[in-house]
């Protein structure tokens, strides 16, 4: 049988084929993106799989169900794989806001579940590092998230010529929007067309703008003038001031199509043009208040970062690390009478910390030693007798005897 199109297996290395997808290379990954979110002082949490329909729908409209992996579960409620993290923070963050001090700083890496159509850098799962901020208005938290971002990316070893933060606001675009004779009840539609200049026909973008009321040579002069905002000019001044502004420049192109963005907005580029967005994210002050119905309100904003462009950009650059299982030790048996006190020393070391791997059955020593540097174990070692072992350094192949009972700590050592 095979996989559902779209989803993933994930092989430990070596992968069997080029095309596959490396665990080892996910938990690299994993490892960078929970490591640098804690050296900023975000706290991990995770959420159901599963939520009420409603949640989402509330949020992106009905139309986002034609998106969903969505169903009557068996007590009748309309329910969904979750399509995104937001939601379920925001709901979480609503019931429990008088429990943490604010500002709130979160993060999590779920699984994201989406029925579209599969295109390069998009398949219908995917994992993401969503980062977050709630219950703090000031632009320093936008230039925080933004810094994060940027130093997540960094710790992955892409520099300012690998990817640029494209900075763009949704004030300074609803003030375009406002300034015109457009009508408010079509902000939604222009922002739609905004977010799709660069993938549409221009033709086709200049008479979508046409029935709004605005022309496309207006359009492309607001973008062109990338002028900062104040807000914008206070965020980057931020992000100079630590050192990263070569990785940070004003785009009105960007302008992130969903509806319930509401400040400050940005996207991660691969400057080579080559993948789609990195990551992207933005303010969105208004949707803890949607989710608890009105009964809390509390100013948020965040970002995603998805696993998918992120792995092939890693590979494409040459970024990937050297992966795979490196044991500390093998421990051979060459005389089946000492197995147990063998299997005693394998015991001993793996409750030391140390990674061992020893054979299941006889085998000859020439296979067992192979079998050891396939596995890139550092140490080789045997036992002598009931009393003393022989390790050899299967990198220096330095050689010493030991006493049994010092093993672990020589292998430390």
């Amino acid at each position: 049988m095979k996989g559902l199109p779209g989803f993933r297996d994930f092989y430990p290395e070596p992968i069997p084929t080029a095309d596959s997808w490396s665990l080892d290379l996910r938990r690299h990954i994993f490892d960078t993106w929970r490591g640098t979110a804690e050296r900023y002082g975000f706290r991990e949490y995770d959420g159901p799989p599963i939520e009420e329909l409603e949640l989402y729908t509330k949020k992106s409209g009905d139309e986002i169900v034609g998106q969903l992996y969505n169903f009557t579960d068996k007590g009748s409620r309309n329910v969904s794989l979750r399509p995104e993290m937001t939601p379920t923070l925001a709901r979480m963050a609503a019931a429990h806001t008088r429990n943490y001090k604010k500002p709130i700083k979160w993060f999590s890496i779920p699984q994201l579940f989406r029925y579209e159509r599969q295109q390069k850098g998009r398949l219908r799962e995917h994992f993401q590092l969503n980062a977050d901020i709630i219950g703090e208005e000031n632009l320093a938290a936008d230039a925080e998230l933004i810094a994060l971002l940027i130093d997540t990316l960094r710790n992955l070893k892409l520099t300012s010529d690998d990817f640029v933060v494209r900075l763009s606001s949704r004030h300074a675009w609803q003030d375009f929007f406002e300034n015109s004779s457009a009508h408010e009840k079509d902000v939604c539609d222009f922002y739609q067309i905004i977010d799709k200049l660069d993938r549409e026909d221009p033709i086709v973008s200049g008479e979508k703008l046409a029935k709004l009321g605005f022309s496309l040579e207006q359009v492309n002069d607001f973008i062109e003038s990338g002028q900062a905002t104040d807000e914008l000019a206070a965020i980057i001044g931020n992000i100079e001031a630590r050192g990263l502004g070569d990785f940070i420049k004003v785009d009105y192109q960007i302008i992130r199509g969903l509806a319930y963005y509401t400040g400050p907005v940005y996207e991660a580029f691969d400057k080579r043009g080559k993948f789609r967005a990195i990551a992207g994210g933005g303010r969105y002050d208004h949707l803890v208040k949607l989710v608890s119905g009105g009964k809390t309100d509390l100013p948020a904003l965040g970002f995603g970062m998805g696993d998918v462009v992120l792995a092939e950009l890693l590979k494409d650059r040459g970024l990937v690390p050297p992966l795979g299982q490196a044991l500390d030790a093998f421990v051979q048996i060459t005389d089946e009478s000492l197995r147990n006190a063998s299997l005693s020393l394998v015991q001993q070391l793996r409750q030391a910390g140390q990674a061992t791997e020893y054979p299941l059955l006889r085998a000859k020593p020439d296979k067992q030693l192979k079998r050891a540097l396939e596995l890139k174990a550092k140490w080789l070692v045997t036992l002598d007798n009931a009393n003393q072992a022989h390790i050899k350094n299967l990198g220096t192949r330095e050689e010493q005897t030991v006493p049994l009972v010092d093993v672990a700590s020589a292998l430390q050592d």
